[in-house]
């Protein structure tokens, strides 16, 4: 190896060093409040970051400061986001490496540690479908490992062949866990044999065998797609973070592993090659310290942040005019199922970088068949069967979004989406947030009851996400809003989580122009207008309320809300002031549903206008029973 690359390797193994121990200088100080040290494992990071291409994207965990020096970002920035200041990379928002750079091609964790190996494998798929010959690296520990994620990620990576390294920092302990205690296989890298993949296990404390191990790797994988599990061996020499200490780690063994530091042990074998000279290591760490300690002065300058509301509200979502865009085409009688359908189509057609993910969803077209015959007309590359493992999936889906792709999770059943809960409300949601950067995913959402199909094919559970800030939440009621607003959530560059109910699939015709169009995202329809009682619904429920209303010859007004996040206040105010009464009505359940939500708005913002107390309709609070007189039963019109 050319001198100039040890001497490379070197100096960025010092860096991390140096700021660590200013770090935990200040931390004794009380100066700062909390750190993770990665003392003793700098050789994986710093290997791992210098092996690769500048433009490769490594996915990060606590310990990985020598990717964020490797890749040359800014320490007065750095310093600042550990501190929860404004110049930080999250304004404040968020901690230590919870955040991400994609001007660095890097992308740190979310404290459930084992979703970015998700995110990897979907900017890995990126990388393959553009033919770019590049992978991406996504690190996690020994403790993550027994992770649902991380078996996930690994599956669908083997299956579809990216090119992604999976890098176990094996440290010995999660916190205070031995690997004893976590696994009882012999070697991590025994896992590898059942997703059909390599695996390898080196000392990561030594710098040359990591660089040299994840250089060759990554050549071989550029050219030949594939997944690698890497196991690189080390120690943490520091507690988990600096206040749980050390003190269940045997003394011995923090002894033998100090003679085995990845930075004394290189430095001392360069000294003595003659390839490195004490001059310049002298001036290497003198530099070192000299800019380390500006920018701490530039940290401890700035201002804790101060808070601005508007700015938080506006950094929950990434910008958009979502402003409707007329139809042109001549309408045609459509069922709402094929509505979707259509809309999908029209959708691939307009986005040539949108893919389709699924259970079933290529050559069989998905249990609803409204995806027969995509794979024909746009290929498997772009419409992909899935294997099922919903939360893999889409964390696939938010890594291809950061490679530069749309794509769509189909949830065969709204039921199913609890096995990917996770990535949705944690990493989709959360992300713009955070750090700026879009999740353009939108997740299909076959809903609802009165099909007979019990209590894990029936729910109603769009509640759950319109509480997380971040989504939006769409739910059309006729066929010419469901290709209407699914067009316009794929042209959203925010997460969307898309419900469609099942019991209007074949049931519910309308007009739906050909061709390109969108709905407004946020704005309900007034399906008609009364005096007597305003009926605020959505989906199905508008159904319900038209058949009601027309039984007992009311005057009613009735909004069909279309979208649930955002939540059209001002068609909610218009409808309100007509009538001076109100019944919300939902298929999910009354406690906890969204109509609470509706209920207390309308009686916090528009009490003067109400001539009575704002009602509910709503399904019993029981899980969707099977048998239909049961179901029946359990619907708000016979409760």
């Amino acid at each position: 190896m050319a001198p100039e690359v040890l001497l490379g390797l070197y100096e960025q193994l010092v860096k991390p060093r140096l700021i660590e121990e200013k770090m935990l200088n200040l931390l004794r100080q009380g100066r700062i409040s909390k750190w993770f040290s990665g003392i003793g494992q700098e050789a994986i990071s710093v290997g791992a970051a210098c092996a690769l291409l500048p433009d490769e994207v490594i996915f990060t965990m606590h310990r990985n400061l020598g990717v964020f020096t490797a890749r040359n970002m800014p320490l007065d920035r750095l310093f600042c986001q550990w501190q929860g200041k404004r110049a930080g990379y999250t304004k404040g928002r968020d901690r230590s490496f919870h955040f991400g750079a994609m001007e660095h091609h890097i992308v740190g964790m979310i404290s459930h540690l084992g979703p970015q190996l998700s995110l990897a494998a979907g900017v890995a798929m990126a990388h393959k479908l553009k033919k770019e010959g590049r992978v991406s690296l996504a690190f996690t520990g020994e403790g993550a490992t027994s992770q649902g994620e991380f078996h996930e990620a690994l599956n669908v990576a083997s299956v579809w062949k990216l090119p992604v390294i999976f890098l176990i920092e094996n440290n010995g302990y999660g916190l205070s866990t031995r690997p004893s205690e976590q696994y009882a296989c012999e070697s991590l890298i025994d896992r590898a044999k059942g997703y059909g993949m390599r695996g390898l296990s080196i000392d990561g404390n030594n710098i040359l065998e990591v660089y040299d191990t994840i250089k060759g790797l990554a050549e071989e994988m550029r050219q030949n797609p594939e997944p690698v599990l890497l196991e690189c061996r080390t120690f943490r020499m520091r507690g988990h973070e600096e206040a749980s200490g050390t003190k269940y780690v045997p003394k011995e063994l923090m002894e033998a592993w100090a003679q085995k530091d990845p930075l004394d042990n290189f430095e001392r074998w360069l000294l003595e090659a003659g390839i490195l000279s004490e001059a310049h290591r002298q001036s290497v760490r003198e530099q070192y310290k000299k800019d380390i300690l500006s920018a701490v002065e530039v940290m401890f300058a700035e201002p804790e942040p101060a808070p601005d509301t508007e700015e938080e509200l506006r950094d929950v979502y990434a910008p958009h005019d979502g402003r409707a865009v007329e139809a042109t085409g001549l309408s045609r009688d459509l069922r709402f199922i094929d509505a979707i359908s259509d809309g999908l189509r029209e959708a691939m057609k307009r986005h040539p970088n949108l893919i389709l993910m699924g259970q079933d969803i290529a050559d069989y077209g998905g249990v609803f068949k409204i995806t027969q015959g995509f794979t024909d007309e746009f290929g498997k590359e772009r419409v992909r069967n899935t294997p099922l493992c919903e939360s893999a999936i889409v964390g696939i889906g938010l890594g291809l979004s950061m490679g530069g792709f749309k794509s769509m999770v189909e949830m065969q059943f709204a039921d199913f989406v609890t096995c990917g809960f996770n990535q949705i409300v944690n990493n989709l949601a959360k992300l713009h947030w955070r750090w700026g950067e879009k999740a353009d995913v939108v997740v299909r959402m076959p809903t609802g009851g009165g099909t007979g199909a019990g209590p894990f094919h029936s729910q109603s559970n769009e509640a759950w996400f319109t509480h997380v800030p971040g989504l939006k939440v769409v739910y059309p009621s006729t066929p010419y809003d469901a290709k209407g607003l699914l067009l316009a959530s794929f042209d959203d560059p925010n997460p969307v989580m898309f419900f469609e109910h099942k019991g209007l699939y074949r049931s519910e015709s309308g007009p739906v122009p050909e061709g390109y169009y969108t709905v407004e995202i946020g704005k309900a329809r007034q399906v008609r207008t009364g005096s007597e009682v305003s009926i605020i619904t959505y989906g199905l429920g508008v159904r319900w309320a038209q058949k009601v209303t027309e039984e007992m010859e009311l005057d009613a007004d009735i909004v069909d809300l279309r979208s649930l996040v955002p939540l059209d206040y001002e068609a909610i105010t218009a409808s309100v002031k007509r009538t001076g009464r109100v019944l919300i009505l939902h298929e999910d359940t009354l406690f906890g549903g969204i109509g609470g939500e509706i209920a207390a708005w309308i009686s916090e913002s528009l009490f003067e206008s109400l001539d009575a107390p704002v009602l509910r309709a709503a399904s019993l609070d029981t899980p969707v029973p099977l048998a239909i007189p049961l179901e029946q039963h359990f619907f708000p019109w016979s409760a």
